[in-house]
């Protein structure tokens, strides 16, 4: 390959402008692609998966961002590449999905990776990272909860040519059907990452042809000191000094009644920011670790969020901070400790990040919400005679924020992903939704209310393997500046029955028979101020839409009604005398 030697012209504003607009469109393209190409659930229905646009070096030039992980993800996964390979040429493609070797948040999130040519020069690299269905290990799934070393999680690529001269490996393809359960899911997905960053070079090709090999490489350059400087600038405003804050993860699948502690000490003078997780708990025993990749994400997911959400997202906003995680620590573990249940921590992280950095900005505050969780279950259906993996992200309740409730039923934070429809679930997979509900009460109270959590029952038809990664099921949301907490989470098999069972908040490979039925309840998110000082008529509202009940009304806001005909109203004496009471 050719390395690019340019000179960069000028850049004008509206030059600058047009390219950052295509770039983003192009992105948005490439994942729109993938969306409507994915073979699993996970990909079609949940977007569990991200585009990128990297220079040559790697760096993300552009990430419309899905999943916020992996603006950490795609340099180090393409860093993997250029360190492995140095004979790239066009028509080539690279997989990878080994967390060590590369950036890959866990085994199953595989990164396809193509580089872009300009008349036989380099000029950057175009990729994918989307989560597969299975890919191998001892649970259907690839997602044990009580893994206890990498080799526990299913097959791991380091970078390895999956293309050349733009014909596939069927090597590779074969080696990677033989360690799935669902081998034409995985490799349709994987097919259809490939075509979403073919598509991606021929779009930056004819971005380049319209505008010049130099204007463009000038603006990717410019544009990442611009996102630097953007940052710089914000955090130079805000008040020095030293901000410390911890937050902890339930158990680490392993050690089932021992919290993780996630902890951060953040110092800040002028522009330059340091977030220091030294005191963060050792590497842990179960799959609960995280890599340093995905520390810095989470640092710049937060940052991002608090100085400005619409900011051009690139590698620009990781060189405006520095982290230090400690080696062998929960943040930054020695291979080949797991680390498939990883995004319990990462919610820890970024939870850890706003209760500290929320001191400097309260005007941005906000309560704790549900984490995120997952349940996989699969088996060999006697329809189809095929293995399938039902891979489900289920969301729950936001936390407060400054000035506002938070939303229900969603997902929270860096996880982004969406709840597959009901009828997608039923109509691919051996299951049934008995219910799908909010949960009343279970926001955490507070001037603003936390976000509802979710209920979701299913009734298995099959037998099957059942798993799960949640969180916050012990350790419940917190609330802000007084906030109540939010309700916790719990999974339930065969609930209010005599074979009832409670389920640990990280569970591998339940047997469930046909006829079982499990029950998840995801948290609610912590509320923010003072609930005796929340609006009268907005708790009344709260009432008549059922997320709260008129007995938490009257114990958790003070605030006391009356049933006149089929109408609640406020009884505004016995209402004011709960509230000076307190």
């Amino acid at each position: 390959m050719k390395a690019h030697a340019v000179t960069a012209p000028t850049i004008d504003p509206v030059s600058i402008e047009i390219i950052k607009a295509s770039l983003d469109g192009i992105v948005q393209e490439m994942q729109n692609s993938l969306f409507r190409t994915g073979y699993s659930t996970i990909i079609r229905e949940s977007q569990d998966a991200s585009c990128a646009i990297m220079a040559v070096n790697g760096d993300v030039i552009s990430q419309h961002v899905v999943l916020p992980l992996h603006i950490g993800a795609f340099p180090a996964c393409t860093a993997a590449i250029l360190r492995d390979y140095n004979d790239i040429e066009e028509g080539d493609a690279f997989l990878i999905n080994h967390p060590y070797e590369g950036g890959s948040p866990h085994a199953p999130d595989m990164a396809v990776i193509t580089p872009i040519f300009i008349g036989g020069t380099l000029m950057g690299f175009c990729g994918s990272i989307a989560h597969k269905s299975d890919i191998g290990g001892p649970v259907p799934g690839s997602c044990s909860g009580q893994a206890k070393e990498t080799f526990n999680e299913g097959l791991h690529l380091p970078a390895v040519r999956y293309q050349r001269r733009f014909e596939r490996s069927q090597e590779i393809e074969r080696i990677i059907a033989a360690n799935s359960r669902t081998p034409d899911l995985v490799l349709g997905d994987i097919r259809g990452q490939l075509g979403s960053s073919r598509l991606g070079e021929q779009r930056v090709q004819e971005l380049v042809a319209k505008f010049g090999y130099e204007l463009c490489l000038g603006c990717f350059d410019r544009l990442l000191e611009l996102a630097e400087l953007r940052m710089r600038a914000a955090i130079s405003e805000w008040t020095d000094g030293r901000y410390e804050a911890e937050r902890f993860v339930d158990d680490d699948g392993v050690d089932i009644n021992k919290p993780v502690r996630i902890h951060v000490v953040i110092e800040k003078k002028g522009d330059q920011i340091t977030f220091d997780f030294s005191g963060s708990a050792d590497q842990t025993k179960g799959p609960a670790n995280i890599r340093p990749p995905l520390v810095k994400a989470a640092v710049a997911y937060c940052l991002i969020s608090l100085v400005d959400p619409h900011i051009f997202i690139n590698s620009g906003i990781l060189n405006a901070f520095e982290i230090v995680a400690r080696e062998g620590s929960v943040m930054n573990p020695r291979f080949p400790a797991p680390v498939n249940t990883y995004n319990p921590t990462v919610h820890a992280v970024v939870e850890t990040l706003f209760a500290a950095l929320t001191r400097i900005v309260p005007s941005r505050a906000r309560a704790d919400g549900c984490g995120s969780r997952s349940i996989i279950l699969g088996g060999r259906s006697t329809y189809t005679g095929k293995g399938y993996v039902q891979y489900e992200i289920l969301g729950g309740g936001a936390g407060a924020r400054a000035m506002k409730d938070g939303a229900s039923g969603t997902s929270v934070n860096q996880s982004n992903a969406k709840i597959a429809p009901v009828e997608i679930i039923e109509s691919e997979f051996p299951t049934r939704v008995l219910r799908f509900e909010l949960i009343k009460d279970s926001g955490g109270a507070g001037m603003f209310r936390g976000g509802l959590g979710i209920r979701r029952e299913y009734l298995n038809i099959e037998d099957a393997r059942f798993s799960i990664r949640s969180t916050k099921h012990v350790i419940a949301p917190l609330g802000a500046a007084g906030g109540g907490e939010g309700r916790t989470g719990d999974i339930i098999v065969n609930p209010e029955t005599a074979g009832e069972k409670r389920l640990p908040t990280r569970y591998a490979d339940y047997p469930l028979k046909a006829g079982d039925s499990f029950r998840l309840d995801s948290p609610g998110g912590g509320g923010l101020g003072d609930a005796f000082k929340r609006d009268p008529s907005q708790v009344l509202k709260d009432v008549i839409e059922g997320y709260v009940s008129t007995q938490a009304a009257e114990r958790d806001y003070g605030v006391s009604l009356v049933k006149v005909g089929r109408n609640w109203t406020i009884d505004e004496s016995a209402t004011q005398r709960l509230r000076n009471q307190s």
